[in-house]
């Protein structure tokens, strides 16, 4: 079969021959792979910034943002049938006895940094048309869901975020607390208030996808959510933010020294640009109480220049945590799942203008390889309904 590869020693990206996947144990799933998304960290392996092939082999079959259909299953598989959507989870756990979190399945929080990853880190991806994968790491999707299923890897960095400020905002007893991640029963989005009537307040920076979703995640978690972006008034992002009730703030006419003043406390800012500079900046805005989580991973550049003095005394001061969220579990993967469902029933045009493209596979190097236009392309693996 064909799929989309990367050669870094040549420094090359195109279809090549692929050999066609079996079914290895009992615990398999064959895939017809449907759609597969192109991110950031995509491009970033096709300009060769990192990317590794697995052992033994020359090149890496990209893609891990998916959906696939169960075309076929292993004697121990009672849950899929042939015609079942899934999407693959991407982390696969490294082999070291000592690595609590690999050895208890959230490899995402993985101690050894020696996990791979599919269609990035020593193990192929899912820009092919046939995928074989153990059960463990699919997660069913409905149906209804299939046009934007493809949605749901990136949203699971969000939702793996409002995961961890529930559980780290628990330290607050007088809180009322957000009822689960987006789609698990979350609050509407007029705000969520703690005990004392306050409304929380949420920042989202950057309007790509991951900053999209997110800004959707946090007003259907119940945020009163603003998104900071460089977009102009008229460009179709900010109608696309707004459709979802959240409000805008164009960084070029609002400076980042003005954003709490506009806002009010922040109580959460989710970064999504990647930008260290900027995110360093209105880490200094953030609110008592606050938490900044960090979803961007900045390529080398030169050294910024950061006040640590008000970072570290407002940390200290204000009670404020920082946060990374990478990967993600199981429990992600089905929060997203559920809060792509909520997103289609509150905003369907919104979600579906997310995906500005979508591409056969025979188009996919030069996609990779071009301008990054648009907000989500997409790349046709199986063009059959």
């Amino acid at each position: 079969m064909k799929a989309v590869a990367a050669f870094p020693a040549e420094k090359s990206i195109r279809l090549t021959d692929h050999p066609d996947p079996k079914l290895g144990s009992p615990t398999q799933v064959l895939l017809r792979m449907k759609q597969v998304g192109v991110c950031g960290t995509d491009r970033e392996i096709a300009s060769f910034q990192y990317g590794t092939p697995p052992p033994g082999c020359d090149y890496l079959v990209m893609g891990h943002e998916s959906l696939g259909e169960v075309t076929e299953v292993g004697p121990g598989v009672t849950d899929l049938r042939p015609g079942d959507l899934v999407v693959p989870m991407v982390r696969r756990p490294c082999l070291h006895p000592e690595c609590l979190a690999c050895r208890s399945g959230r490899q995402d929080f993985c101690y050894t940094g020696d996990f791979s990853e599919r269609g990035i880190n020593r193990a192929h991806g899912f820009m092919a048309p046939w995928v074989v994968e153990e059960r463990q790491y699919l997660n069913p999707v409905p149906k209804e869901l299939a046009e934007v299923a493809v949605l749901v890897e990136p949203l699971t960095i969000a939702q793996k975020a409002l995961i961890q400020v529930a559980e780290v905002q628990a330290r607050m007893p007088w809180e009322i607390r957000h009822r689960g991640p987006a789609g698990q029963g979350a609050g509407g989005a007029g705000g969520t208030a703690d005990g004392g009537g306050h409304v929380h307040t949420a920042l989202v920076l950057g309007a790509g996808p991951v900053g999209l979703l997110g800004a959707m995640a946090l007003v259907t978690a119940g945020y009163h959510t603003w998104v900071y972006s460089r977009q102009q008034e008229d460009d179709p992002r900010v109608a696309l933010v707004k459709s979802i009730g959240a409000a805008y703030l164009q960084s070029d006419v609002v400076p980042v020294d003005q954003i709490a003043g506009r806002t009010g406390n922040l109580d959460l800012v989710y970064e999504a640009t990647g930008a260290s500079s900027l995110s360093f900046e209105v880490l200094e805005q953030l609110g008592t109480n606050g938490i900044f989580v960090f979803t961007g991973v900045p390529g080398r550049k030169a050294p910024i220049s950061v006040d640590t003095d008000l970072l570290m005394r407002n940390l200290v001061l204000k009670n404020q945590i920082a946060l990374g969220t990478v990967n993600a579990g199981k429990d992600a993967f089905e929060a997203a799942i559920a809060a792509v469902g909520e997103f289609m029933r509150r905003w369907p045009a919104a979600v579906r203008a997310l995906i500005t493209s979508r591409t056969p596979l025979a188009g996919a190097p030069g996609l990779l390889t071009g301008p990054a236009d648009g907000i989500k392309n997409v790349i046709l693996v199986d063009e059959t309904p």
